[in-house]
């Protein structure tokens, strides 16, 4: 479907501006509906039991006592559940096995039963009642065990270009290095609830996540009843860092709980079990190799990542992909490995995949530059990709050596003295690092609709979600601006699988697919206006083409006389409607191969089937880029590191909300922070239990971890999308861990390839 341009709204713009978010005082008032806010009429709770060993079988499941305990409704095991399919493949990959299919147990916290009863206190007290034996196995639970055989090439994305091997011999200088990052656990503030109810074979669904439609067909899948009998619902989830992406088990067992007592039933998972069930960052180990010049040019990089997976799953999450797009070097090589240990299934977590590779390749280059006595960011710099390295293509736009420019001004890097440990404040040593950063380009297919009533006001919906990024507030500017409408006279709605499709949020894909979705909708509804009265010799608008008006103030005007127009309600009322309303889209982005996928080579399109787009011959749509400065304090003596301040420079595109798009940067930082000082999810070597499965032993930072932070936003609107934006998601957590590695360096002079960098490695 052809995009639509909207004509311009000569009024004073809504976007751009720090808007405060449409959404807030729901959600300050705890007005704003949760999943785990909802009920229902007679609704029972259920309670998940989770096995205690990580590799085996269930010999015997004893659910006798519990069945008779006061107000069970049903206990619910492999022995008596349904058989379940398995949804097909998303692009993430496979969905989790579904639950409760046979007696195997494939990691420590998997899913033996659930217990349902009239109350959430009687479920959790007949839940203690189930007893488990079992004929346990010899679990996998290190990537390092003998056993352990590496899947090569998981997901046929490994990159290539020229000779790694000639770039190095070519090399003056050379480095290589093996870096690794912890698993990190998701853990928004709220846990996931999921709610289904059921009407014959028609099921809803109120869920805590990021993708109602993969929601929606997953459960069809599963219950084989058709996509349009399942109606998922999502307007509020209290956050998700990509943890609501996936079907997960408990989901499933709770439309099943649902049908086996035909009753409602609400599922909430505790804390702990928020570790095992809905996914996690994998554990990363990383091995590279830089060649270049005594000039600083690159002539090699070779960057391999060998990953965790669960035994029965396809969590796509290559690392190394951006490595093939970042830097102009002519001979690359990235290779992607999985090994499979009985582990609970992974996920997606902010900045997956990108997050790992970025820390091990900025962190490289940052050695790389002391090999060679030459300033971290001029090295960058000198290996800036004006094109596209792996097709030769120009960005659709690209303002990362803007990013390096401001920042490093902002941040005073020209004060940095080179030498490590040079730098101090009293009992403090000094360090200041930095980090390049790029996160692909995404976008998917989207759907929105808008109507106008009689009374001009405007309704605007899409099937996607808000998982507190803003996109309520976003797209009622964005659907204001276009309408020509002020932000009081529009609706905007998300969360409910019944409406337009989109998305997942997440990818740093949602606000481009939807915001041109949105684009194309107003658009044509503009012009279904103008169709109704430009055949109307009555109207002020007898004759107009779509190029030929304005709107502003709940009006089409003629550009060329403003005084001579019609309002949306007048028309509507002429012709006797109550309203009208058009449907919009966006496809999947034109041009793009290498950031959707890792700048993948042309001939590799036809791997990814549906999730692959076409290059023009002109430019490939960009995604955002930005550049990171940190600087630390490191005490001499004690080795307690503290983060001073941050500055993030950003290339996001058009910003159509500032205030929005900071924070999203702001929150991205702190989940950096986190993920280089702080976060570490510890399985038991022995049993595969996770040993810090709480808030109180699994550290995230806070308010005094957090420091002074500065955001800049360069660049301008990206003429890939209709919109001009680009997503910023990602951005604003990727390279503050590889930031701070290097500044722990210039400090202290000491290298850690590790995270999290904790106070025993900096003694």
């Amino acid at each position: 479907m052809t995009t639509l341009e909207a004509p311009k709204a000569p009024m004073p713009a809504v976007l751009g501006p720090g808007v405060d978010r449409v959404d807030g005082p729901l959600k300050v008032t705890g007005a704003a509906p949760y999943p785990s806010d909802i009920g229902f009429p007679r609704l029972a709770h259920a309670v998940l039991v989770r096995t205690t060993i990580a590799a085996g079988r269930i010999s015997v499941i004893d659910t006798s006592a519990a069945e008779t305990a006061p107000g069970v409704l049903a206990v619910i095991t492999h022995l008596n559940a349904p058989k379940l399919a398995r949804a097909g493949r998303t692009v993430l990959g496979s969905e989790p096995p579904p639950p409760l299919q046979d007696d195997r147990v494939l990691h420590y916290g998997q899913y033996a039963a659930v217990v349902v009863a009239e109350t959430l206190e009687e479920a959790t007290d007949a839940a203690r009642l189930v007893h488990l034996s079992y004929d346990p196995g010899d679990p996998l639970l290190d990537l390092e065990d003998p056993r352990v055989v590496p899947k090569s090439n998981a997901f046929l994305l490994d990159m290539k270009r020229g000779s790694v091997a000639d770039g190095l011999t070519q090399a003056e200088v050379r480095l290589k290095a093996t870096y690794s990052t912890a698993e990190n656990t998701n853990n928004p503030l709220g846990p996931f609830a999921t709610v289904a109810a059921w009407d014959g074979d028609r099921l809803t669904v109120h869920d805590a996540t990021q993708w109602p439609y993969n929601v929606r067909n997953a459960l069809a899948a599963a219950f084989r009843i058709p996509k349009e009998h399942v109606r998922v619902l999502a307007p509020y989830v209290g956050g998700g860092f990509g943890a609501g992406l996936r079907t997960w088990p408990h989901v499933v067992l709770a439309a099943l709980a649902a049908r086996t007592v035909e009753r409602p039933v609400k599922l909430v998972l505790t804390r702990p079990q928020m570790f095992t069930g809905v996914g996690h960052r994998p554990y990363s180990v990383q091995h590279i190799k830089l060649g270049a010049t005594l000039d600083g040019r690159l002539t090699a990089i070779d960057h391999e990542a060998t990953t965790t997976g669960a035994m029965e799953d396809s969590n796509l999450e290559p690392v190394t992909l951006g490595t093939a797009a970042a830097y102009a070097c002519p001979n690359v090589a990235t290779h992607d490995k999985q090994v499979r240990l009985n582990i609970p299934c992974p996920g997606s977590m902010r900045a997956p995949g990108e997050a790992q590779g970025n820390f091990a390749l900025e962190c490289a280059l940052d050695e790389l530059a002391y090999e060679l006595d030459m300033d971290p960011l001029e090295l960058r710099v000198r290996n800036y990709a004006a094109f596209q390295p792996q097709t030769g293509l120009a960005w659709s736009s690209k303002a990362l050596r803007e990013c390096y420019e401001a920042g490093a001004e902002r941040f005073g890097w020209a004060a940095r003295d080179p030498r490590p440990g040079s730098m101090r404040d009293g009992r403090s040593l000094v360090g200041y690092g930095m980090a390049g950063v790029s996160f692909q380009h995404y976008q998917a297919k989207c759907a929105a609709r808008a109507t106008i009533a009689r009374d001009g006001t405007a309704y605007v919906r899409s099937a996607a979600t808000d998982i507190g990024t803003g996109t309520y507030t976003v797209m009622a500017q964005l659907s204001a601006e276009l309408l020509g409408l002020g932000m009081d006279k529009v609706r905007f709605q998300l969360g409910d699988s019944d409406m337009p499709q989109a998305p997942q949020a997440g990818g740093s894909g949602l606000t481009g697919a939807l915001g041109s979705a949105v684009h194309d909708a107003c658009g044509r509804l503009v012009a279904a206006f103008l169709d109704l009265v430009r055949k109307d010799p009555a109207s002020p608008l007898y004759g107009c083409r779509i190029e030929d008006v304005v709107i502003a103030g709940g009006r089409i005007l003629r550009a060329s006389d403003p005084d001579r127009g019609e309002s949306y309600a007048d028309i509507l009322a002429r012709y006797g409607l109550p309203e009208l309303t058009r449907d919009g889209s966006s496809g999947t982005s034109k041009g793009d191969i290498g950031q959707l996928v890792g700048s993948l080579a042309v001939s590799r399109l036809g791997r990814l089937g549906s999730f692959a787009v076409k290059a023009t011959r002109a430019t490939l749509p960009a995604g955002a880029f930005g550049a990171k400065f940190v600087e630390v304090r490191v005490d001499e003596d004690l080795g307690v590191l503290r983060i001073a301040r941050v500055v993030s420079a950003i290339d996001g595109g058009r910003i159509l909300n500032e205030k929005t798009a900071r924070s999203q940067i702001i929150g991205g930082t702190v989940g950096g922070i986190g993920q280089a000082l702080f976060e570490e999810t510890v399985t038991d070597a022995l049993t595969g239990r996770i040993a810090n499965a709480t808030f109180g032993d699994y550290l995230v930072p806070v308010n005094a971890d957090v420091p002074a932070m500065d955001v800049l936003f360069v660049g301008g609107p990206d003429p890939a999308t209709p919109v001009g934006t680009k997503g910023i998601g990602e951005i604003g957590l990727t390279g503050i861990a590889a930031a701070v590695a290097n500044a722990v360096h210039h400090a202290t002079g000491r290298r850690i390839r590790s995270l999290p960098i904790t106070l025993d490695k900096l003694l």
